[in-house]
């Protein structure tokens, strides 16, 4: 369950790194690929999340 929560962290700090060059970047073309970039990560751990907590199952075992 560590390496999940690890990777879930990872994926959160990736994302909003992205997400902070995003917003620094002033190359429209860019900005739009790090808009993606952010997105996906997000999503990643969003789902990383899910998976970890179906795992864990209803009873939380």
């Amino acid at each position: 369950m560590q390496d999940y929560l690890a990777q879930i962290e990872k994926l959160r700090k990736d994302a909003a790194e992205a997400a902070l060059i995003r917003d620094l970047a002033t190359d429209p073309h860019k900005r739009t690929i790090f808009d993606r970039i952010a997105s996906h990560l997000t999503m990643l751990a969003d789902q990383v999340e899910m998976a970890m907590l179906e795992r864990k199952g209803p009873a939380g075992v």
